[in-house]
């Protein structure tokens, strides 16, 4: 018999879809390639995203991806960093770019940027990245970058130089590689190399074949999701994006609830069959997780009364979350006491139970280990 449909199924079908139930991924890069694009901007939560997503791994494995070249951060939608795939970046920037640039148009004319400025810091940041390789030293920070602009003539101040760097990677000219090491210390940071020394394969797909595609996989990794959802995740203008499910929908399966249509694929819609799993599950999930951040209405598994304690003032910044069963039901925190760090829930309507208090401290304990090896 059918499982009835209400915002927890749906909720649950998308973590099994996110690999957060069950046995999730056996790889790092395999878990990003599964996703498309993982938001990253805060590179600690997108560690322990695809932490989750991949039992058994520690961050120093996400990281040694990086290093690796197996998985690269970059801007590929929205102007914000993510986690991708190296075969995938480029063809995804070849569809979002364009866009992005005209938005950001008006800010480049206040900040006197031209195309000619743009080309000229290219053959900048390759002339440095040369002499830095011949050092033996595997890229260039930004302060360095930014030092070679300023010698050049080219003006960092006022966001002028993010503004050019971002630009620089927009065309896949250069791309984010290894993590930087600080006194012997993995930072934050990463060094920046050019893009074909880095991902010297990339796939090509043309804009109409591209957008089908990433229409799939996102449906396929994020589904139950509409096709509004898919069109914010992705800006790409929702004219192309219902041109491109006009293209694919014979291999998809549209639910219909609370008036509008949701999308997942043939085998995402058996587990209303066959039961789907998790709901007794409970996840202590980054800021900024897909599972949340990436649909443009999220009311499907937290409730629009309690958003606002998930992002304060809508200032765009998630706090971490905690999901039971599919629904978010509060935030949670890293805890410092002495030399001692814990976490503690924050849940929206009264104290976790004993069972769900435990439940959550476990995940808690494994969050820790995984950020500290």
């Amino acid at each position: 018999m059918p499982v009835p449909l209400t915002p927890r199924v749906l909720g649950r079908l998308r973590l099994a879809n996110q690999g957060l139930l069950g046995g999730g991924f056996p790889t790092v890069p395999g878990a990003v390639r599964w996703m498309t694009a993982m938001q990253a901007q805060d590179l600690g939560a997108a560690l322990w995203a695809v932490g989750q997503r991949v039992p058994g791994t520690a961050a120093s494995d996400v990281r040694a991806a990086l290093d690796a070249g197996t998985v690269v951060r970059s801007w590929p939608m929205r102007g914000t960093l993510h986690l991708l795939a190296p075969e995938d970046l480029r063809w995804i920037l070849g569809i979002t770019s364009g866009r992005l640039m005209n938005m950001v148009a008006g800010r480049h004319r206040e900040l006197a940027i031209t195309p000619d400025d743009i080309a000229h810091c290219r053959d900048i940041a390759f002339k440095t990245a040369e002499a830095l390789k011949a050092e033996g030293r595997p890229g260039a920070s930004r302060e360095q970058l930014f030092q070679a602009f300023e010698e050049a003539g080219q003006l960092t101040k006022a966001q002028r130089g993010i503004h050019l760097l971002g630009s620089l990677c927009q065309r896949a000219w250069l791309v984010q590689g290894p993590t930087a090491v600080n006194k012997g210390k993995v930072g934050v940071q990463q060094l920046f190399v050019p893009f074909d020394e880095w991902i010297p394969e990339s796939r090509d797909l043309s804009r109409e074949e591209g957008i089908a595609e990433l229409l799939v996989r996102y449906v396929r990794s994020r589904g139950p999701a509409t096709i509004k959802d898919f069109s914010w995740w992705s800006q790409i203008p929702l004219k192309e994006a219902r041109a491109a499910l006009d293209a694919v929908r014979d291999g998809l399966v549209e639910l219909q609830f609370g008036g509008s249509s949701y999308w997942l694929t043939p085998e995402s819609a058996a587990m209303l069959d066959d039961g789907v799993p998790g709901s007794r599950s409970l996840l202590a999930l980054p800021g900024f997780d897909e599972y949340l951040l990436g649909y443009q209405d999220r009311s499907l598994v937290l409730a629009p009364g309690y958003s606002e304690l998930v992002v304060p003032g809508k200032n765009g910044v998630f706090k971490r979350i905690i999901v039971s069963g599919g629904e978010v039901i509060g935030t949670w925190a890293r805890t410092v006491s002495g030399k001692t760090a814990g976490v503690a829930a924050k849940p929206f309507a009264g104290p976790l139970g004993p069972g769900t208090e435990r439940s959550f401290q476990a995940q808690g304990r494994a969050y820790l280990k995984f950020m500290a090896a």
